[in-house]
């Protein structure tokens, strides 16, 4: 079974994650990675963090002339800031008088996380509970995103909306692949501008601002996930995987939401037999029927909520003294919808990883291509 776990604080000495069950013989590029790693900084918006951190991948474990051994792979994103911060996280003594974090912000785990794990300092939560965790999950889903591609897999992404500038024009996956040339990853050049316009206005007022991703993914085959077993359900599992990022607060697949809003002559897509071969030729479905991949691509959309830290800060309370105050503010991002799109294009990949491995089980890259190469 192919699991991942990750470790590390937002301002701790490294983030970390260890990958059990990839097959041997699997080629890394740590490049790509890196690429990946980079991409997850980028976009119009960002905070001034990603100046100060540029992530690199170190490969730790489970591969050896890049190629993998069948053994958990370890990975490992340093934290350039933390020489900023050793004084007050330290592991092994720390002042953590200072940066003590009492004003709780609104629309992050502080308040709850207190409670939860009886702290007095927001800062043992937040640590955590940051988005600066996905980076080693973009990692991760690097590594899946060469397991798929070697299978003829392909996953990309776009920006459909920042706020409420949306694209609803139509794309094929070609174009798609195509968005990571826009400063917004967006794919009409006016709308981008647009965008771009309302981001500054929402910075100068000190505000943030969400949108929505679309993922899509082309070349996986009929038949992955189960209607069997409804914890198996494909969209399920990768609905799943994308509300397990910080700051995703709604999933669709395919029309999604659309659905509910037309008769069904408009919604299921209609099946043709042609030269003995079973097709579609529309694809509200979004590519799974029944919890299973029916072989057309997947269509996964994803509503990223505002960053929660504002630079005005909000209304709220301090923990330790319960009175009214402004909420603490961290370094922020604008909009980090761009980076928001490469973090859903690595869990998506490293889902789909999941239930690849699942259905066909293998111990070597050489088993599961052939494995793979025989289904329908």
């Amino acid at each position: 079974m192919l699991k991942l776990t990750t470790a590390g604080e937002s301002h701790g000495k490294a983030l970390t994650a260890i990958i059990e069950g990839l097959p041997s013989n699997l080629k890394i590029d740590v490049e790509e990675i890196n690429r990946y790693l980079a991409l997850r900084q980028s976009g119009y918006g960002r905070g001034a963090r990603q100046k100060i951190e540029s992530d690199r991948a170190e490969i730790v474990s489970g591969v050896r002339d890049r190629l993998t051994l069948g053994s958990p792979v370890c990975l490992v994103v340093e934290n350039k800031d933390y020489k900023n911060w050793e004084e007050y996280m330290s592991p092994y003594g720390a002042d953590t008088a200072k940066r003590r974090l009492t004003k709780v912000r609104p629309g992050h785990a502080d308040l709850t996380g207190l409670f939860k794990y009886d702290q007095t300092d927001a800062r043992n939560i937040l640590e955590r509970a940051s988005a600066r965790e996905t980076a080693v999950r973009v990692a991760a889903g690097t590594v899946a995103r060469m397991f798929l591609r070697e299978l003829g897999v392909k996953v990309a992404g776009y920006v459909r909306s920042v706020e409420q500038i949306a694209d609803d024009r139509a794309y094929t996956f070609e174009e798609v692949e195509a968005a990571k040339n826009s400063e917004l990853f967006m794919l009409d050049p006016s709308l981008c501008e647009i965008a771009k316009k309302r981001i500054d206005e929402i910075r100068e007022a000190k505000d943030t601002a969400g949108g929505i991703i679309e993922i899509r993914v082309k070349g996986l085959k009929r038949g992955f996930g189960s209607c069997m077993t409804y914890a198996d359900k494909l969209d399920a599992h990768l609905a799943a995987a994308v509300m397990s990022v910080q700051a995703i607060k709604g999933v669709e697949i395919g029309l999604g939401f659309e659905a509910a809003k037309r008769p069904g002559s408009r919604v299921h897509d209609e099946i043709f037999c042609e030269n003995g071969n079973f097709a579609r030729k529309t694809n509200n479905a979004g590519g799974i029927e029944g919890g299973m991949s029916n072989g057309e691509e997947l269509v996964i959309r994803a509503a990223m909520k505002p960053i929660p830290t504002l630079m005005r800060g909000l209304d709220t309370v301090d923990f330790e003294t319960k009175e009214p105050c402004r909420a603490a503010t961290e370094r922020s991002d604008v909009c980090a919808i761009c980076a928001c799109d490469v973090i859903l294009e690595s869990v998506i990949c490293f889902a789909l990883a999941q239930k690849v491995l699942e259905r066909l089980g293998g111990d070597n890259m050489r088993e599961i291509s052939e494995r793979y190469g025989h289904l329908a």
